[in-house]
């Protein structure tokens, strides 16, 4: 008789752990608290100082790149459009897309602005001057590297390409590497935090 109420204490054990309800994500778990940064954006024609806890109670979604780069940054950008339109219409206004120039010598705030609202309308784009920029890179474990080239543009800058997801109170949750940029993937995630 003690065996089998050793048996079923186990069963039960086992069933509550199977039963636990574990949230899953698709991005790369994180979880530390988002370093606190401000930078300087475009709005209504002048220069406006935007900080990250403006956005407290939203989540942010952050990507650091530039307004002259020919790939990652347009597929990176058009991934995270995808997702917005994903997101029920009515919770949109909970997300906001961080665009982070990593190139101060070419990229305004008027022009980063501009490049952001090309791929949608509610994306900001931010820079600031390289000690700041180099700051925000270093607090989110981002590279950037000034790559001489032949391009029409001039030099090229190598960048990480991770999408960071912020949640509403300020925690960085996910980190997504280009690999794991799929707009369904992420937009399901995005919604367990709304």
């Amino acid at each position: 008789m003690r065996a089998l109420g050793l048996v079923f204490t186990i069963f039960v054990m086992l069933f509550s752990v199977a039963c636990e309800k574990k949230e899953e994500f698709h991005g790369t778990l994180y979880d530390k608290p988002a370093k606190e940064f401000c930078l300087t954006g475009w709005k209504d024609g002048k220069e406006k100082k935007v900080c990250l806890s403006d956005f407290k109670g939203k989540v942010v979604l952050l990507f650091f790149g530039y307004t002259h780069c020919p790939d990652v940054c347009p597929a990176a950008l058009q991934v995270l459009a995808k997702t917005m339109n994903l997101i029920p219409e009515e919770k949109r206004e909970k997300v906001q897309v961080i665009f982070i120039s990593v190139d101060p010598e070419r990229d305004t705030p008027e022009k980063a602005q501009k490049y952001t609202e090309y791929f949608y309308p509610t994306f900001i784009g931010v820079t600031g001057s390289p000690e700041e920029i180099k700051k925000v890179a270093k607090d989110y474990m981002a590279f950037y590297k000034k790559v001489e080239s032949e391009s029409k543009t001039g030099y090229l800058v190598d960048h990480t390409a991770y999408i960071y997801l912020i949640d509403p109170e300020g925690n960085l949750k996910l980190l997504y590497p280009s690999t794991r940029q799929k707009p369904e993937l992420m937009a399901e995630d995005i919604e367990k935090f709304l």
